[in-house]
């Protein structure tokens, strides 16, 4: 099956999947909004858009739709992954993998990431940092219906002050405010939705200011690194939309300068208002564990879509976790993280469900149910509360709430489910039983629909 898929992939040899009028019926729905779950639901769909929501005893399945029994499962929305890099896929080592592989994003590697991330019920993505014409042409692909994979929602290449030679490829550096606003308006010429910073706080304070107005005169976003304190303290003064991570390495917790200013700008309104933030923990919290069970790593679901070279590289640079230069800090910063999210939830940001899927250990068919059960399971976030930052809260963020992010008449079908009670297990998440996006099935009973693909 798994050949099967990657010859698909690869060569694009799909036509694009139809549509058809589907019920799904017996369910229960958490559907996204903090309206109580429906039991035994029923979900009409038709031409990829839900056309009525109601129970088993209100809604009769009209003539003409195929119904397909849900009973036992929980249906959701789609899952988004909030901070992806379908660029990379776990290796561990990234000027090798730019230098060896860079040829092959597109052709390969993205593709593959979008299928596994589609496949684990993400249907939409936020691909933060890539290369600007594969980014370009693999989610026109993913549009086109020429391969499989989530709604993108795309940056392009960071930009920076100052970027190393071998990273020139998916990172812009950015000097004066002519080239700050040249280069969003590239992005944005280019589809891009997103512009990711990084480093802001080494721009000049022009430059950076420069870069958030005009996205936000082209109606983008602008994603902030939140590493460094600076680069929160910036990120506020330019008004950036969405800072990514919890950052400051070890230190105990967020300075109170900057906790103070974060409360300032989350009481400024309603939606207008709303500061996103992305904190990408999980990875951090269990790295000891991975060092200790490096056996998780052998999982071959990330092998999907990969040629076989690529497959043993990837292996051979992440046999010794314990050893990799990238991660010694992490054990020094796994005691701050409670503390850090417990700091942001008081601050009132939105914090979204997102994970740096991709990079070294973190495969883009585990990630995004991990964070999700370490909120709940460690963080003891509310169950629905987290669904909603994997869901709603995501399509609020990107603006697109009246299409997606939750199960309502009229907006996109994208809906997964699994067997069982996620509000009480969110680990069900890492076996979701059926995935549909716009009307689609690409995965039902657990089985890929090759048909789809």
């Amino acid at each position: 099956m798994v050949r099967g898929i990657i010859f698909c992939v690869l060569l694009a040899c799909a036509w694009p999947a139809q549509a058809e009028k589907i019920a799904l019926v017996g369910g229960r729905l958490i559907d996204g909004t903090v309206a109580n779950p429906i039991l035994r639901s029923v979900v009409l769909i038709d031409n990829g858009i839900i056309q009525q929501v109601g129970t088993i005893d209100t809604l009769p399945v009209p003539e003409g739709y195929r119904e397909i029994n849900m009973g036992g499962h929980d249906l959701l929305p789609g899952l988004w992954e909030n901070h992806a890099h379908l660029m990379l896929v776990g290796h561990a080592d990234y000027p090798h993998w730019n230098s060896t592989y860079a040829d092959r994003f597109e052709s390969e590697i993205m593709p593959a990431a979008a299928l596994q991330l589609l496949l684990a019920g993400v249907t939409s993505t936020r691909d933060l940092g890539a290369p600007l014409e594969a980014s370009v042409n693999v989610k026109e692909a993913i549009r086109s219906g020429r391969i499989p994979g989530p709604h993108l929602y795309t940056s392009g290449p960071f930009l920076q002050h100052e970027v190393d030679e071998w990273q020139r490829d998916y990172r812009w550096e950015v000097r004066t405010v002519a080239e700050a606003q040249r280069r969003v308006q590239q992005l944005h010429e280019a589809g891009m939705e997103m512009v990711k910073l990084i480093d802001h706080d080494d721009m000049e304070l022009e430059v950076a200011q420069a870069i958030v107005d005009e996205a936000h005169r082209l109606g983008m976003k602008v994603v902030g690194h939140a590493h460094k304190p600076d680069e929160i303290r910036v990120g506020l003064d330019i008004g950036i939309d969405n800072f990514e991570h919890t950052g400051l390495t070890t230190a105990p917790g967020y300075p109170q300068d900057i906790l103070d200013a974060l409360i300032e700008r989350t009481a400024t309104g309603i939606f207008d208002g709303l500061l996103f933030w992305t904190p990408t923990v999980e990875g951090l919290w269990n790295y000891n564990n991975t060092v200790d069970n490096p056996t998780r790593l052998d999982d071959p679901c990330w092998e999907m879509g990969l040629s076989e070279d690529i497959v043993a590289d990837i292996r051979s640079s992440i046999t010794q976790p314990a050893q990799l230069g990238y991660m010694q800090l992490t054990p020094l910063r796994r005691s701050t993280l409670k503390n850090k999210i417990a700091q942001l939830k008081d601050t009132g940001v939105v914090m979204m469900i997102g994970t740096d899927s991709g990079i070294p250990m973190k495969f883009h068919c585990q990630s995004t149910w991990q964070e999700m059960a370490w909120w709940v399971d460690i963080m003891e976030f509310d169950a629905k509360d987290t669904i909603r930052a994997a869901t709603y809260w995501p399509a609020v963020m990107m603006g697109v709430q009246d299409r997606f992010g939750s199960v309502q008449e009229g907006k996109v079908a994208d809906i997964i489910a699994v067997r069982g009670d996620v509000l009480r297990y969110m680990n069900l998440l890492q076996n979701v039983d059926f995935v549909m996006k716009e009307g689609v099935i690409y995965k039902q009973n657990g089985q890929v629909q090759e048909s789809a693909l």
